[in-house]
């Protein structure tokens, strides 16, 4: 006990960088993002299809090769004629992975169970050296 008091400071510092490691990880579960390398395999695999949720200009200068573009604003609208399945997984993907985080609350809320964002979006796929083209 007399440890305790005595490194009362120690401890704590020790403990709140634990707590800062782990915080990513704990975000990270809850989210259901899925890296470039995960998103390739689930293409690969299971025949996932990739949809784009920025905007039209956006998606002309540059997408992920074989995506499918549904802005954001028209996902409730479009996404059932663009994926027609709704078993298949549902990637999707914007600039950052913001608002495709927000896409996939709106797939899940359509029946599209196995929806889930592409984490750091665009950029991250880049980064991995994966394919893009260009409308």
């Amino acid at each position: 006990m007399k440890f305790i008091v005595d490194n009362w400071m120690l401890i704590l510092i020790a403990l709140s960088s634990g707590a800062m490691l782990a915080w990513p990880l704990v975000r990270g579960a809850n989210s259901g993002s899925l890296t470039a390398q995960g998103a390739v395999q689930l293409i690969n695999r299971e025949r996932a299809v990739l949809v784009d949720v920025r905007e039209p200009e956006e998606f002309a200068a540059g997408h992920m090769t074989g995506a499918k573009n549904v802005p954001l604003a028209q996902l409730e609208e479009k996404l059932a004629a663009t994926v027609k399945n709704k078993t298949v997984p549902v990637l999707l993907v914007c600039a950052s992975g913001s608002r495709a985080q927000r896409a996939v609350a709106t797939a899940k809320k359509l029946g599209y169970e196995k929806a889930q964002a592409v984490a750091g979006g665009l950029k991250s796929w880049k980064e991995a050296n994966l394919p893009v083209e260009k409308a």
